[in-house]
């Protein structure tokens, strides 16, 4: 309240200032008062126990689907919570709670069936290739990150052999989310990045979509130790929302 720190709609950055706090405490810097109440993480981030959800076997052109329907998923919701469990039951990663801005989408045809799910959060802090590929300094990577997006999760449901609804919705969504976005938060997004696991996956679809490979990951994670990396490599591929994004994130 003092600082009087906000986002771009005006609203108090609650959450930041929480972690912030506990940073300073754990390097020593200030000493928090006893919790009132105990941490709810754990139950946030609990695995959701079974969700009805339509598993009809799907195939034939994308056509037979549409219209698609691609919307945003509202917090605290029924839809919110399909999504959460769609991504742990079936996505090879998982899925726990987001943490910072993010965007998640469900899909579903034209008769309400689930078809995927996309979530979009917080950039990776570093990626030397894509780093290079924007022409960003030190300096000029802590100004703009928070223009940029990370698809951190993608999964068309192992039911749906749909050729071509992948690359569709990541066009689809390439479309719309700058402007979701801005409503939620309160500014644009000019790039969009996803790693792609290989030999697991071959990015095909990013590719398709018009997605760049430029590059691939070192390994290494945010919790890294300096030492051996402790990931698979990946491929970096990027999607500029506009023409002039590598212009707008490094004036």
């Amino acid at each position: 309240m003092v600082w009087n720190w906000r986002n771009e709609l005006g609203r108090l950055k609650d959450m930041a200032c929480r972690s912030l706090l506990l940073k300073l405490e754990v390097r020593g810097y200030i000493r928090l008062p006893p919790r009132v109440t105990a941490s709810v993480n754990g139950l946030r981030n609990r695995c959701l126990g079974p969700m009805e959800h339509d598993q009809t076997a799907m195939e034939g052109p994308l056509q037979c689907l549409q219209p698609v329907r691609l919307e945003p998923v509202a917090e605290g919701t029924t839809e919110a919570l399909l999504f959460k469990f769609l991504l742990q039951r079936y996505h090879y990663l998982g899925h726990r709670n987001c943490v910072g801005q993010n965007l998640k989408y469900l899909v579903r045809d034209r008769w309400g069936r689930p078809l995927a799910c996309l979530l979009f959060g917080a950039a990776a802090w570093q990626a030397a290739a894509r780093d290079q590929w924007i022409g960003w300094d030190v300096q000029q990577r802590q100004r703009y990150l928070g223009l940029l997006s990370n698809n951190a999760r993608f999964m068309v449901l192992p039911w749906i052999q749909v050729p071509h609804l992948a690359s569709h919705l990541l066009g689809r969504v390439a479309a719309r989310l700058s402007a979701d976005w801005q409503q939620k938060y309160g500014h644009s997004i000019y790039l969009l990045e996803t790693f792609v696991e290989a030999p697991r996956f071959a990015g095909t679809c990013y590719r398709a979509a018009g997605w760049l490979r430029v590059g691939q990951t070192t390994g290494r994670t945010r919790n890294d130790d300096g030492r051996k990396p402790r990931a698979v490599p990946k491929a970096i591929y990027l999607k500029a929302l506009c023409p002039d994004a590598r212009q707008r994130l490094s004036a």
